[in-house]
C-alpha cells in the first residue's frame, strides 16, 4: 500500500502541475506534509533547500529522497518513476498538439494566465516556510538569514546554491 501512496503522492502533482519544478513544489508539499504526513513542514523545507543546492530537476530529487525515506530503495524507484514517466508521456503527446497550434492566440493567452497562479502558489509556500522559520529559529535569526540572502542574491548576484549553503552554515553554527 505504501508504494501506491508514494506513486500517487508524486504522480498527481506532476500531472496537474504546470510550469516545472518550482510550480509543483507546493503541490508535492501538500501531499508529503499535508496528506500523508511523511515529513513536517520544517523537514520538507530542509530537503527542498538541500535539493535546490544540487544539480538536476528538483522534483526528481525530492521524489527520490522522500521515496527512500518512506520505503527504502523500492520507494525511491516508485516515486521517481511516478515523477518522470507520466510527465514524459504527456509531454510527448502534447508536444505535437502545441507545435501545431503554437501561433494560436488562445495558446498564448493560456500560458500567460498560468504564470500568476504559479507566483501565488510560490508566495504561499514562502509564507509557510517563513512562519516555520519564525517558530523554530525566532524573529532575529530568521530576519538575519532573510536579509543576508536578499542582499547576496539581488545586490551581489550570488548563486542561490551558495546562499543556501551559507544559510545552512549559519543555522548549523549558531542554531545547532
Amino acid at each position: 500500500m505504501i508504494y501506491v501512496q508514494l506513486f500517487l503522492a508524486f504522480f498527481i502533482p506532476n500531472i496537474v502541475g504546470y510550469g516545472g519544478g518550482p510550480a509543483i513544489i507546493p503541490l508535492i508539499e501538500a501531499e508529503v506534509v499535508g496528506r500523508y504526513g511523511w515529513m513536517n513542514a520544517q523537514e520538507f523545507a530542509e530537503v527542498l533547500g538541500l535539493g535546490n543546492a544540487l544539480p538536476s530537476p528538483i522534483a526528481t530529487k525530492m521524489a527520490g529522497y522522500v521515496g527512500y525515506e518512506v520505503a527504502g530503495a523500492g520507494g525511491a524507484v516508485v516515486a521517481v518513476l511516478a515523477t518522470v514517466v507520466p510527465t514524459l508521456l504527456l509531454m510527448l503527446g502534447a508536444l505535437g498538439l502545441l507545435y501545431r497550434y503554437r501561433d494560436s492566440p488562445r495558446v498564448k493567452r493560456m500560458s500567460q494566465w498560468v504564470r500568476p497562479v504559479i507566483a501565488i502558489m510560490m508566495a504561499g509556500m514562502v509564507l509557510s516556510f517563513f512562519s516555520e522559520g519564525m517558530a523554530g529559529a525566532g524573529l532575529v535569526h530568521t530576519s538575519i538569514i532573510a536579509a543576508v540572502a536578499a542582499i547576496a542574491l539581488f545586490r551581489f548576484k550570488a548563486h542561490p546554491a551558495l546562499v543556501v549553503v551559507g544559510a545552512l552554515a549559519y543555522g548549523g553554527l549558531l542554531l545547532g
